[in-house]
């Protein structure tokens, strides 16, 4: 019985995740072709994406917070105050971090997560294509996964 050979842990360790995060890393990059030539490249780097919307007074209307990574943007958030809602500028801020994922980052590809009572209409709309859904995640409530190839221009 493997299990008595082991003390197990249960307990949250930022230096144990780290290392975990780095040999697992490193097993990827020994197992792949792509993932090894991708290391150390530019491209490896998940570099942080942020596009907001002030109103008048400075105030938070809305904004994306995501990042890319080879040629990929993650949109990890998109949210707009309900006062600015059906304006268009859900679509503003996604067309603007699409933008510079595509033109200053060589990004040719987009992906993100939402939930049914969420926005999977508004994002199909935006040329997003449902590739995975995932029922009771969770319970009661459906996620999408959405992707969207970026036009070269």
């Amino acid at each position: 019985m493997v299990c008595r050979m082991f003390r197990i842990e249960t307990e949250v360790d930022k230096g144990r995740r780290d290392l975990l995060r780095s040999r697992l890393r490193d097993t990827n990059t020994a197992a792949s072709p792509v993932l090894a030539a991708l290391r150390g490249t530019p491209g490896a780097r998940e570099v942080p994406l942020h596009v907001w919307a002030l109103d008048e007074a400075g105030g938070l209307a809305g904004g994306l917070v995501g990042h890319t990574w080879t040629t990929w943007l993650h949109v990890t958030y998109l949210w707009v105050d309900a006062a600015h809602r059906g304006t268009g500028l859900g679509s503003h801020l996604l067309a603007k971090a699409e933008h510079l994922a595509r033109t200053d980052r060589a990004c040719t590809a987009a992906r993100l997560e939402t939930w049914d009572f969420q926005a999977p209409r508004f994002y199909e709309k935006q040329g997003y294509e449902v590739v995975c859904v995932i029922p009771d995640y969770p319970p009661g409530i459906t996620e999408y996964t959405l992707v969207k190839r970026l036009p070269v221009r």
